[in-house]
């Protein structure tokens, strides 16, 4: 009997360990998040504008969770659509670099973001236009 006990209480452990694991944000899952990217194109000093377009090739970027930097990068199409896949259930941030409008950033660069939350297996979830200027 000694054995069946230790067979039973192995068996208890693996199964407890198996179901407390929670898997973190990321990729491995079946859920997509997409979007696209509108450009709003303005003269040298923002001042005029000269008009407005999806764009193709921009790099647009996803965080999973609470990284501090980017987890993934994918180039919006001809249509200004970018699509990340196989995200698993949780929080993350998806970016594109913009000129700043408003002349406050050193690099003339700011950052464009929308929080997305996947909430379940097989979602895809559609992210309001990222808008750039350029």
């Amino acid at each position: 009997m000694p054995f069946m006990k230790r067979i039973l209480y192995i068996l208890i452990v693996s199964v407890f360990i198996l179901f407390s694991c929670e898997k973190e944000e990321g990729e491995g899952g079946t859920s997509t998040i997409s979007g696209q990217v509108l450009v709003k194109n303005y003269n040298s000093d923002f001042s005029v504008k000269l008009g407005e377009y999806y764009a193709p090739e921009i790099d647009v970027y996803i965080i999973y969770g609470d990284d501090e930097i980017y987890s993934d990068r994918f180039k919006t199409g001809i249509d200004g659509w970018y699509r990340f896949q196989y995200l698993t259930k949780g929080k993350y941030t998806v970016y594109a670099l913009s000129a700043d409008s408003t002349r406050q950033s050193p690099s003339g660069v700011v950052v464009v973001k929308k929080e997305v939350e996947v909430t379940k297996n097989n979602q895809s979830v559609v992210v309001d236009d990222l808008v750039i200027f350029d």
